[in-house]
């Protein structure tokens, strides 16, 4: 921690951008803000009088620089990675953003770290500046009313989805979350779609019953899928507790579901499990 006199603790106006506060438990910081293109911009709580003095300094610095862009950041900036994307975007683009998002044409780019980017759609701007994304592996996520949601499912991709085998990213990139670069592969819980020789698709059903279970293979997605909500009646049928999440067939009455459903079969392996 810098350490700082006894005259900067008790004088700390004379140091611009920075404001005294006291917490909760009677703890003395720091914080320190400026004001520019008239909207008031916080950029942090220090400890020190003279840490949240830099952190003003190098905010305003950021702000009257042009050629000061995002890979100019260093690791011993007083500013932290994601506000100082916050400044240049509000600076270049005139939008201040609370999370670290910089808007380009077309596309904008959401910085998990200076060598992390994501990159979505315009449309979704609104949406990214009020929900901030966590990253766990590959996995990016958004709190959504107390809850951790998966972002993929904002593209109509289910949260369980395995990219590459569920969906792809048509450019290659697995950061590029741009619609056009999303393709759908496996609408339905438990289907795989394989491509065969011939150019025809084989839809697969497998369910995890104390490890994978073949359900049978089919020629269409929607028999794959009704297959898949005929293995989970079967199992619960005979004494399986697990909870598992049917498919939504849309758009087919209940007759003609009833119909495919009957016509169906699948494994004997699942017919004869028992608990």
């Amino acid at each position: 921690m810098e350490k700082e006199s006894l005259e900067d603790r008790q004088d700390p106006g004379k140091y611009a951008g920075v404001f005294p506060a006291v917490k909760k438990n009677g703890e003395a910081y720091f914080r320190a803000s400026l004001t520019y293109r008239h909207k008031h911009i916080s950029l942090g709580s220090f400890h020190t009088a003279p840490a949240a003095h830099a952190a003003y300094l190098e905010g305003c610095r950021i702000l009257d620089t042009a050629g000061c862009g995002i890979a100019s950041y260093l690791e011993d900036s007083p500013l932290s990675f994601e506000k100082w994307v916050c400044l240049i975007n509000f600076r270049d683009n005139g939008l201040y953003f609370g999370n670290p998002i910089y808007v380009g044409k077309k596309i904008f780019y959401y910085y998990l770290s200076p060598s992390h980017v994501l990159k979505f759609d315009p449309d979704d701007l609104f949406y990214y500046s009020s929900h901030k994304i966590m990253c766990r592996g590959n996995h990016y996520f958004v709190a959504d009313y107390g809850m951790q949601v998966s972002i993929v499912t904002r593209y109509g991709i289910k949260p369980y989805a395995r990219a590459g085998k569920d969906f792809r990213f048509i450019n290659g990139d697995p950061t590029d979350f741009r619609r056009e670069n999303l393709e759908i592969l496996n609408v339905y819980h438990g289907v795989t779609r394989q491509q065969q020789k011939n150019g025809q698709y084989l839809y697969t059903v497998r369910i995890h019953v104390r490890g994978n279970y073949l359900v049978g293979r089919y020629f269409s997605e929607l028999e794959a899928a009704i297959a898949y909500n005929k293995a989970i009646d079967t199992l619960k049928r005979n004494g399986s507790t697990k909870n598992y999440t049917p498919n939504y067939i849309e758009g087919l009455s209940p007759s003609k579901y009833a119909e495919i459903y009957t016509s169906l079969h699948i494994s004997p392996r699942i017919e004869d499990w028992r608990p």
